[in-house]
């Protein structure tokens, strides 16, 4: 727990003020709410509703008061779900109901969804508003920005969290630390090396300002595991526009969903 208490007492000294947690994050809550987190803006995700459940409200209600007694806290600044297709299934009224009465109880600030490509925002976000929206966004995967779903959201004035920014670290990589089952992408990872190295730049300091100088994003979700990455992540820290070329982008599942790796 002492690299934990240090990250975080780091990141408090440098202006950073919002976690990002999950029920399915191993032990997470239980370590943040022994080193004291109270203060901190939190966010927290739900697991997926198991099936057969019928009653959503009391899972959901279990649910929430489980992670603020393990982060030893009174509320949550927002409520994701981590499967939010669950919405546009059989028992998807009762399950956002369920999310907006968190919001009424005081246990949470605000709801919204975690969501994995822009089909399932079409599907969601008419029906069910969300006061945030946490997107994959990286210099690799643009779809959400070219599909125009970020302007849309951000006009609407739901918050935009960019996850993912490094491509689950593939992008902070040297080519010959890259898993063989990404060298079918080797033109992408040529022209990706070439331009930060064209532009002066790491690939740590592009992949952030790529992120968070694109319009109508508010944050970017960042994780760490020492407190030397944070130290490198705050260093590197930029809103300065970038223009990465776009040979380094893909529409490929395959490499964009990190969920479809195993397959890859």
């Amino acid at each position: 727990m002492g690299e934990a208490e240090a990250i975080l007492r780091h990141a408090s000294e440098s202006g950073i003020s919002s976690l990002d947690t999950a029920v399915a994050y191993g032990d997470s809550e239980e370590v943040l709410g022994r080193i004291g987190v109270r203060g901190w803006r939190i966010t927290s995700k739900l697991p997926a509703v198991p099936r057969g459940l019928d009653d959503v409200a009391a899972w959901v209600e279990r649910q929430v008061a489980g992670s603020l007694a393990r982060l030893r806290v009174d509320r949550l600044d927002a409520l994701l779900l981590h499967h939010p297709r669950q919405l546009i299934e059989d028992r998807g009224d009762r399950l956002y109901a369920s999310l907006t009465a968190m919001q009424s109880s005081g246990m949470a600030g605000t709801v919204g969804i975690s969501v994995y490509d822009p089909e399932e925002l079409e599907a969601i976000v008419y029906r069910y508003p969300c006061g945030v929206v946490q997107i994959p966004l990286n210099v690799t995967d643009r779809r959400f920005v070219e599909s125009g779903w970020v302007e849309r959201l951000s006009v609407e004035g739901t918050t935009v969290q960019a996850r993912s920014v490094f491509l689950q670290g593939l992008l902070l990589m040297r080519r010959e630390d890259r898993p063989a089952s990404f060298h079918r992408w080797a033109g992408i990872w040529s022209a990706w090396d070439s331009w930060v190295r064209e532009q002066s730049m790491s690939p740590l300091e592009a992949c952030l300002r790529f992120a968070l100088s694109t319009d109508g994003v508010d944050q970017a979700v960042v994780g760490v595991d020492s407190l030397v990455q944070l130290k490198e992540v705050l260093a590197s820290y930029s809103e300065a526009p970038v223009e990465p070329p776009r040979s380094v982008q893909s529409g490929d599942s395959d490499l964009i969903n990190p969920s479809r790796w195993k397959r890859a």
